[in-house]
Formats: C-alpha cells, sequence, structure tokens
C-alpha cells in the first residue's frame, strides 16, 4: 500500500518538511506502516498550518486535504479505526495517558495526534492555568478591597446586566486569585478594568507596609506593547487613589520574547523558565489572542509560583500565526456571562459586591477565573459597525447583508472585475488620505495617517498588499498628490517589519518621509515617541520596513482608525474567515466599507477558523 507522501507532495499539500519528516522518524523505527508515514506527514503540516495536532476523524468528517490550488486531493488513507489502530500499535507513537516514552509522537483518546513538542507544550500550559485558577491569594485585607472597589468601580458607571458590575467582578479576581482573564471586544473597556485591578494590588501592598507589587506588562509584539503602556500612563491619571498608588502602578510594557529574554538570534530558547522564573509578583499580557500555544507555554512556565497572571484580549480576534488560538480555547468552555458568577457570589458578603443570585452551583476552577465583557462604549447602540461585528460574530449571514445595506457608517461594494482599485475605491483613497497628503507638519501628518486605511486579507495576489500599495501609489502620483519616483519620497507613509530595540522601533510602528527640515533636498524618517513628540532618524538606519497605505489584517490588530476599507479577494480563501471579517470591521470608529462580493463575504461569515487542538478539553473537561 501506497503511503501517499509523493502524491502530496508532488501537489503540494506537503511541503519538502512535511515530506522529510515522516521519511526521518519513520527511519528511527525500521518498517513502519504506510499509514503512521502519512499521519506523521500531516502531523507537521498541520503544526505549519497553525494546528496544534492532526484531528484524525476529522479528516473523514468534511475535512479532505486540498493542494495549492484548492483542490481536493484523493488519498490512500485506511478508515479512521484502522488509521488509529494502526497508530497505536506503532513505536512512534505514545498513548496520551502513558507518553513517558520519548517517542516524536503522541496520540490522545480523542484521536488527536501530535508532535511530541507541541504535546509537551498543551500539557505543561494546561497544568499551569489550572494551577493558578485554583489558587486563592492568601492575606487579602477585604475591608479595603470593598473600599477600592467602590472608589474606583463606581456603580452607576461602567458595564452592570442584572445589577452586576462585570468589571468590578474582574478586578475582584484579579485581587483575590492567582488567573484573571478578561475576555472582550474593542472599546469594551478591558484597559479602564486593568488600571483598577492594578491600583487595588498597589493599594493592599502599601496598607500592609509591603512594597508595591512587581508589575510585568506584556504584549506580542512591540507595537502593541507600546500602546499597552500609553494606555496605562493615560489610564492612572484619572485614577481616584493617592498619588503614592498611581506612581507605583507601573506603566513600561515589552514583548514577551523581551522578557523571556530571547537569545538574539533565536525565538525559542529563552533566558527564563522553570530554573529561572522572571521577576515577576503580576505579569500581565495585553492583546493574548495573538499570542501562540508555544510561548504561552513558554511564559507559563517562567512565572515564579506566586505571581498572579492577567490575560486581556478579544477571543473573537484573528488567532497567532503559529499553532494554536490559545485564548480561544481558555475562553471556550462556558457560554459568556455564567464564567465567574458562582465565584464572585461566594465572596460577595467578604467584599461588599453586590451580585444577582447565581442559579448555578459553585464551579471551582478555570470558570472562577474568566470575565467577558460585552458592553460597548465605543459604539452606540445604533451604530453599524457595532450591529455588523455582531452579526458576523454570530454567524449571521442574513443580519450582516442586512446590517451592510441598513447604513450606520457600514456599507459593500464590488470589486473592480479588472483588478484595479475600481472607481469607488479610488475616490475612498484619495478622500481617506486627502487630510494626510495635505498637512504640512510631520506630527500633524502621523496623526492624519491614523484616519482611513486599507485592510487586505493577503499579502500578495491582485488584491494582496503589495499589489494594493502600488495601486494607491499610482493612484495618488495621478494626481500629483505624491511622486514615487525614489524609494523614500515626501509622503511615503512606512509601516516597521521587525523590531530594532537599538532605535526602539517596533515591528507594526508607523512613520512617514519627510523633507529634511535642516538640509533642503534630503529626507527624513518620522515616527511618534512615547511622549507624543516626533523622532526623526534617517531612512538609511530604518529596520526592515514596507509602505502601509494598505496593510493585512494581521498586521492591524490593537490599531483603530477613523474609517477603513476592507478588501477581500474575488474567490473565497481559507485565510478570509469570520475572525478576519470581524477584526477588519471592528479596526473602525466610524465608518468601515467591504470591498467584496456577496459570494465571499457570506463565505467569510460561515467559515469560522477552527484549530485542531486538545487545550479546551484539557482546562474544561
Amino acid at each position: 500500500m501506497s503511503d501517499g507522501l509523493d502524491l502530496l507532495r508532488e501537489r503540494g499539500v506537503l511541503s519538502e518538511l512535511d515530506w522529510h519528516f515522516a521519511r526521518a522518524v519513520a527511519r528511527l523505527a525500521g518498517e513502519v506502516p504506510p499509514p503512521v508515514r502519512l499521519a506523521a506527514a500531516l502531523a507537521c503540516r498541520a503544526v505549519g498550518q497553525g494546528q496544534v495536532c492532526l484531528d484524525v476523524p476529522r479528516l473523514f468528517d468534511g475535512g479532505a486535504l486540498v493542494d495549492d490550488e484548492g483542490t481536493p486531493v484523493e488519498c490512500p488513507w485506511p478508515p479512521a479505526d484502522e488509521w488509529i489502530a494502526a497508530l497505536h500499535a506503532s513505536p512512534l507513537v505514545a498513548p496520551a495517558d502513558r507518553p513517558a516514552a520519548l517517542t516524536p509522537l503522541v496520540l490522545d483518546a480523542a484521536g488527536r495526534l501530535y508532535l511530541r513538542r507541541y504535546w509537551n507544550y498543551q500539557t505543561s500550559l494546561a497544568s499551569a492555568l489550572q494551577v493558578r485558577a485554583a489558587q486563592e491569594v492568601p492575606g487579602v485585607d477585604h475591608e479595603r478591597l470593598a473600599d477600592g472597589l467602590a472608589r474606583l468601580f463606581p456603580s452607576d458607571a461602567r458595564e452592570e446586566s442584572a445589577g452586576l458590575d462585570w468589571q468590578r467582578v474582574a478586578a475582584l479576581i484579579a485581587v483575590l486569585r492567582q488567573l484573571c482573564v478578561i475576555a472582550g471586544g474593542p472599546g469594551t473597556g478591558k484597559t479602564y478594568t486593568v488600571v483598577r485591578q492594578l491600583a487595588l494590588l498597589v493599594e493592599q501592598a502599601l496598607a500592609a507596609g509591603r512594597r508595591a507589587p512587581r508589575v510585568v506588562l506584556l504584549a506580542p509584539t512591540g507595537k502593541a506593547a507600546a500602546r499597552l503602556g500609553e494606555a496605562i500612563r493615560g489610564g492612572k491619571t484619572a485614577l481616584p487613589c493617592a498619588a503614592a498608588v498611581a506612581d507605583a502602578i507601573a506603566d513600561d510594557a515589552v514583548t514577551i520574547h523581551r522578557a523571556l529574554g530571547a537569545f538574539a538570534g533565536h525565538r525559542t530558547r529563552f533566558r527564563h523558565g522553570p530554573e529561572a522564573p522572571m521577576a515577576a509578583d503580576v505579569v500581565l499580557v495585553d492583546e493574548a489572542s495573538m499570542v501562540d500555544l508555544a510561548l504561552m507555554a513558554r511564559l507559563a512556565g517562567a512565572l515564579p509560583p506566586h505571581a498572579r497572571l492577567i490575560l486581556l484580549g478579544d477571543p473573537d480576534q484573528l488567532v497567532s500565526v503559529e499553532a494554536g488560538a490559545v485564548l480561544g480555547e481558555i475562553c471556550g468552555g462556558a457560554a459568556p456571562r455564567t464564567y465567574s458568577v458562582p465565584f464572585a457570589e461566594r465572596v460577595a458578603t467578604r467584599v461588599g459586591v453586590h451580585l444577582p443570585r447565581a442559579a448555578a452551583a459553585a464551579a471551582a476552577g478555570i470558570r472562577d477565573c474568566i470575565v467577558q465583557l460585552t458592553h460597548n462604549y465605543r459604539y452606540r447602540s445604533d451604530s453599524g459597525i457595532g450591529r455588523l461585528a455582531r452579526a458576523v460574530n454570530a454567524g449571521d449571514i442574513e443580519e450582516v447583508f442586512a446590517a451592510l445595506g441598513g447604513g450606520g457608517g457600514v456599507t459593500q461594494i464590488d470589486p473592480a472585475p479588472d483588478g484595479t482599485l475600481g472607481p469607488v475605491l479610488e475616490q475612498m483613497v484619495a478622500d481617506g488620505f486627502a487630510a494626510y497628503l495635505a498637512a504640512d507638519d510631520p506630527l500633524e501628518r502621523l496623526h492624519a495617517l491614523s484616519r482611513f486605511r486599507v485592510l487586505c486579507a493577503h499579502r500578495r495576489g491582485p488584491f494582496g498588499v503589495e499589489s494594493v500599495n502600488a495601486r494607491i501609489e499610482a493612484c495618488l502620483a495621478a494626481d500629483g498628490r505624491v511622486r514615487p519616483e525614489t524609494t523614500f519620497y515626501v509622503g511615503r507613509p512606512l509601516l516597521i517589519t521587525r523590531n530594532d530595540y537599538q532605535l526602539e522601533l517596533f515591528n507594526g510602528d508607523v512613520g512617514i518621509i519627510a523633507a529634511d527640515p535642516d538640509q533642503p533636498g534630503a529626507r527624513v524618517a518620522v515616527f511618534l515617541a512615547a511622549d507624543g513628540a516626533p523622532r526623526r532618524l534617517a531612512p538609511s538606519r530604518l529596520p526592515p520596513h514596507e509602505t502601509v497605505f494598505a496593510m493585512t489584517v494581521h498586521k492591524s490588530q490593537g490599531s483603530e482608525f477613523d474609517a477603513v476599507a476592507v478588501l477581500l479577494p474575488e474567490q473565497p480563501s481559507r485565510v478570509v474567515s469570520r475572525e478576519l471579517l470581524y477584526t477588519a470591521v471592528t479596526r473602525a470608529r466610524a465608518q468601515a466599507t467591504i470591498c467584496a462580493t456577496r459570494a465571499v463575504i457570506a463565505h467569510a461569515v460561515d467559515h469560522p477558523s477552527e484549530r485542531a487542538s486538545g487545550l479546551r478539553d484539557a482546562l474544561w473537561r
């Protein structure tokens, strides 16, 4: 029986890495049945596609393999039960309940096949989260906590439902437990809540005569870290607390890689780990939906035993580029609003929090540590963007098109059939960048640049970022607004694509090329410093970068614009998912235009991203 590896490699289903991995592990065990070789290759392929494991039963439930052109590929694999039996019998595979043998593959009871490394990541992370979820922090001054909650979370403000202030509950969890997860979309008050959480933790420490807790603020990218630091600095200026408390709240954020002490040239080797934990009492991670399984497992393993872990993010957004959908798996075991009620009810009488009577019995563990914020302070109840985002998340195609046709700042237009921007999008581009290109002052230009952006699903192809940026440049040049005769022309917007800690420029930072005021005819790159002042650098010093009239939806995560134009490909693709459309739409504060056919939009809404993983089961069952 053929294992089908050569066929799948020829069709582009398997990469060279997948093919060679299967051959290499087969050589370790000598004679290996074809189904096992094929499974090893597909498990390696799964990780490359963002999956944590190969879900063998799903291959027989509509999970057909496709080639580079999207065409299904017939492959000589056996029925699922025979395939799983062959895996159980193979010396290359260890069962999940007895994984001690150092085999390259691990198979769990649900038929999920893991590369050993990813099985280790999943089990270590699940264990670390469960340990923290079960721990209540001793020595909390409940009377002071009640006072702080009432002062920092006024009862007539913020998020309430049936008498329950969910932001107050989130703060309660952060003080009383070692794990706190705050989930919510853009504008739901996550940063508002977490600044007050940190104030409560500082108040508890200072009142007890201890030093303020060592708080480490983290984000997956340099740009996200910079935004987190800015948000904390801005939020703590308005806190109703003593000046000493506000001053003690940390506001310098770094990337997770930097905090772990990544060795130069390595993305998987770190200074900190179980044997050398980080110096931290509280570790707060923003944009947690962007953190992959391997990195989150490394971070959890590097925390000292006493440290609190606070995760913030939107589980409905696009997941990490690498394998895993960690935040979604953590939040995936119960309906929102039921997460923390039992725990909060149990401690309500101790800390004076008014809560409704919970119908459910008290539940222990991860459920006690999660709060999902749903009230939106950015979008009004009649906001078209809010309505569209809710419909996309619900997978309600009819409501999506009703929202797109109902005004309120959202609309749909068909893409140009000839591969150009088309007259409607050209006019949007001209209007959207008009204030940016008309401004004389570089600082004014930088602020104007955040008003509009074109968002693309792909990097390459006729509707990809590379092509669209070139078309926008040509469109603006035809009107005489830019002169792109040279690489660093005046008015070129830049997106940094690699961190440079020496220059303090990070992946995702946006700047512009302007005329150098000190040297006629010369050019200078201008970025915003942390204090809001302009920073000027010679273009020759810049780390890797690209033009950013348009950017991918992935790169836009965490950013906000007054208006966006979302440009999707002509045909559905696996990249164009429900999460991508939701993320793109919610980058806009006021206006969102989707440039795509109704068929592509419907396909996106009907296809949520699904990543094979056992983390949800490990945490919730």
